[in-house]
């Protein structure tokens, strides 16, 4: 619910912009906010059932807690605009009583083992981090070799074909000679 009521508060105060702001030219542009807000990370993959509870506490926890790292930022960062200043903070005390939720659950569920749990998300996220990285400097690695073989090694193999096909006799040219059945060449 509290997702939710976050969502209609941005809603509503990036109507309030949207209205102050001077109209286009063009009333037929339209504002397209979705190209700067590519959502969440580390949710794609979340297959809720297969999580343990204090291995699904913890993941939370840590969610909630960059959430209000960011929001926190925000909020610093928009000390200029008062009213969008004060839906993040707003926002920001939400996050941060879900933080101090998930954490009180967490040591409720596993009190022998919390810390350990969220090492292990910890070690979680960075390793996904990683493959993220990993995954686009290969990205970036094919690129750059796959058009170096395009435009320095595929020339060569098409230089050779050409002084090759120069050696062949122009024309037809007689069929060899049928090998013999019992042989094996």
């Amino acid at each position: 619910m509290d997702e939710l009521r976050h969502a209609h508060m941005f809603r509503a105060r990036g109507r309030e912009i949207l209205a102050a702001l001077p109209q286009a030219a063009d009333e037929g542009a339209a504002f397209q906010a979705h190209a700067f807000a590519p959502g969440e990370r580390g949710l794609d993959d979340l297959v809720v059932e297969a999580e343990s509870d204090d291995s699904l506490l913890a993941f939370l926890h840590l969610s909630e807690k960059a959430a209000a790292q960011r929001f926190a930022m925000y909020r610093e960062v928009l000390g200029f605009d008062e009213a969008t200043q004060g839906v993040f903070t707003q926002i920001l005390r939400d996050e941060a009583f879900h933080m101090n939720y998930t954490y009180a659950q967490l040591r409720r569920v596993s009190p022998k083992k919390h810390g350990l749990a969220l090492w292990w998300a910890r070690l979680g996220r960075l390793w996904k981090g990683y493959l993220r990285l990993a995954s686009a400097i290969a990205n970036v690695m094919s690129t750059v070799i796959l058009t170096a073989q395009y435009f320095l090694v595929l020339p060569l193999f098409a230089l050779f074909a050409k002084a090759a096909a120069r050696r062949l006799p122009r024309g037809w040219t007689p069929a060899r000679s049928a090998s013999p059945l019992g042989s094996q060449y």
